[in-house]
């Protein structure tokens, strides 16, 4: 072993949090060179390249799932993680071992190093470096028929964006990153777009006209087919109740609409899996892949999808919502109204990071008036967290009252308190939502206090 090599897992996962001092660099220089160094391996698998503001991990899971349940084994890359760094790169539903972690980094780092010694680009990014961990690992360890691609952040300018995908799939267009992506919605769907390949089908949840109009003519200039919801296809919600719906769904590839059961809450969730549907129905329909009407079935019903209301507790009632920008809370929102009877009243406890919309996220919780008894606000550890204070002030001002916004030093001691309290808590839901970076410490935390919870 050479004298620079790392001996343990820990010494690589070090290495690799340790890139985050380089910060985000839009631009596929660096990854378009290391690839060059390794004969481009990405070139030799067959992809999903998934992109959009919300519901991106959600559409990769039913997708994956569904071409398991059809025997092919797929890989899967994600981000960001809640329990383990690990879930971020995928073997059909497992994670990456220590050991091939570690191997993959001691391979990757003198490549790291030249690219920042030898070219003009500078040093690699975690996330460019975690990208082309995955692509070496699906193209020389494990060798995957399919790898279901989730972007990071955007997409033209997106470390992922190195691939040529069998399918491309926009999900939605939200304001979330407006420092990096722009600040109009055509701006953003520009940036998403920009994963959009000559002559590859775009799948597009989005439906907003001025958004999709802008997808539409880069696809137009790429010679790019697009499969539209509420256009090429459609879901319709039928009924739904806590920890599952049912829906219907129509293509221009199906002769008769299909019902289909999924365990996720929210018609978003109804949109997501329509987006994930039509994806695996092209590849079906243009690339031969074999997945019978009850394959899809049964993938559709054993999607999970961790902190995307995720019940973590029955009684007191607990859920986790990774809701984390305006768009994310507007559906959490809606699906409370939908989902909780009138008897029961509703509490949030919320943390989020600072560079998030904080006011537009408190608008969305607007309309549930008295429904929504009480809001605690906390902080947590992570360097972009918005102080307790700043978010207490930021949810008044986006119009909720303040005598129902409470500020809570210590989210542990508070969530200790309230599952000690069960039997008072009998008609209360507690939603712990605000940035999924919350959710994973969150759930890390009451996988410890609440038997049964976590994965």
């Amino acid at each position: 072993m050479r004298a620079e090599s790392f001996a343990t897992y820990k010494e690589a996962l070090d290495w690799l949090h340790g890139l985050l001092r380089f910060g985000q660099k839009p631009g596929l220089e660096r990854m378009q060179w290391m690839l060059e160094q390794l004969d481009h391996p990405e070139r030799t698998l067959a992809f999903v390249h998934v992109a959009g503001t919300n519901g991106k991990g959600s559409v990769c899971s039913y997708i994956a799932q569904m071409l398991r349940e059809a025997g092919y084994k797929t890989g899967e890359f994600t981000s960001p993680y809640l329990t383990d760094f690990r879930e971020r790169i995928r073997y059909n539903g497992e994670w990456i071992s220590e050991e091939a972690l570690l191997a993959l980094a001691n391979e990757i780092k003198p490549l790291v190093d030249r690219c920042a010694a030898e070219t003009d680009y500078g040093a690699p990014t975690e996330f460019e470096v975690i990208t082309l961990m995955a692509i070496l690992y699906f193209a020389r360890v494990v060798r995957p028929p399919v790898v279901v691609w989730e972007t990071g952040l955007g997409g033209r300018l997106d470390a992922t964006n190195v691939v040529f995908p069998l399918v491309t799939v926009i999900t939605n267009i939200g304001l979330d990153h407006t420092d990096v992506l722009g600040s109009t919605l055509q701006e953003i769907a520009q940036e998403k777009a920009g994963i959009i390949k000559p002559g590859v089908p775009v799948v597009v949840g989005e439906q907003n006209p001025e958004a999709l109009e802008v997808i539409k003519s880069v696809a137009v200039s790429k010679r790019a087919s697009v499969y539209a919801r509420g256009n090429q296809f459609d879901a319709e919600p039928l009924e739904e109740q806590l920890g599952e719906q049912v829906f219907t769904y129509r293509s221009l590839y199906r002769r008769y609409p299909s019902t289909y059961r999924i365990r996720m809450n929210g018609e978003h969730q109804t949109a997501n899996a329509a987006v994930a549907i039509m994806a695996v129905d092209l590849l079906r329909e243009f690339f031969s892949f074999l997945v019978e009407e009850e394959e899809m079935a049964r993938g559709l019903e054993n999607t999970r999808w961790p902190g995307r209301l995720e019940i973590v507790s029955q009684q007191p009632l607990i859920l986790l919502d990774g809701a984390h920008n305006a768009e994310g809370m507007a559906a959490l929102a809606a699906s409370m109204a939908k989902l909780a009877p009138v008897q029961v009243r509703l509490h949030l406890l919320v943390a989020a990071l600072a560079d998030k919309p904080l006011v537009r996220m408190a608008e969305t919780w607007r309309p549930l008036g008295d429904r929504l008894a009480s809001v605690f606000v906390t902080s947590f550890d992570f360097p972009r967290a918005a102080s307790a204070e700043k978010l207490h002030d930021a949810l008044c001002t986006g119009g909720l009252d303040a005598g129902t916004v409470t500020t809570v030093p210590d989210w542990r001691s508070f969530l200790r308190t309230w599952i000690d309290e069960g039997t008072a808590h009998r008609n209360d839901w507690l939603i712990v939502c605000g940035s999924l970076y919350y959710i994973a410490q969150v759930r890390s935390y009451l996988s410890i206090l609440v038997e049964g919870a976590g994965e």
